[in-house]
């Protein structure tokens, strides 16, 4: 078999996302999850006495991004800072997992997203990294696409 018939995975590290104020470049996302809870039901003359289980409700947990501090941007602290009860401008964040050839292969499609929490970088005088914001973003549905 040669090397250029083999399907290989695709690499983590060639990713974009879209969508939030500013076009941030992320170093990190994760949290792209998604999962059905369970609804439990044993009727009372069942023979069997243990419930029988289906899927019921979907739910989508939240996602984390990270990314470098700039002197000169504040997109993600003004996005965060525009949210308020019930008057959220909601977006939709899409990110983006590419191939060698920058086409973007799987698509993780966010709806109706909005920030949740916002992290600045921790400190250390004797610390030898850069500085790393982090957001956490809320959203309602989760669709995941192939190009």
């Amino acid at each position: 078999m040669s090397a250029e018939n083999t399907t290989w995975p695709l690499p983590k590290f060639f990713f974009s996302v879209t969508g939030i104020p500013g076009t941030p470049v992320f170093q990190e996302v994760s949290g792209l999850e998604a999962e059905a809870q369970i609804i439990e039901y044993r009727a009372g003359n069942s023979k069997i006495f243990a419930p029988i289980k289906m899927p019921g409700l979907q739910k989508v947990g939240n996602v984390t991004m990270k990314k470098g501090i700039f002197v000169t941007d504040q997109n993600l602290w003004k996005w965060f800072s525009s949210i308020a009860m019930n008057t959220i401008a909601r977006s939709t964040v899409v990110v983006n997992l590419m191939d060698e050839t920058g086409t973007a292969r799987m698509i993780w499609t966010l709806n109706n997203a909005f920030p949740t929490k916002l992290t600045g970088t921790d400190l250390k005088s004797d610390g030898n990294e850069v500085a790393v914001e982090s957001i956490e973003i809320a959203y309602e549905t989760l669709a995941v696409s192939i190009a």
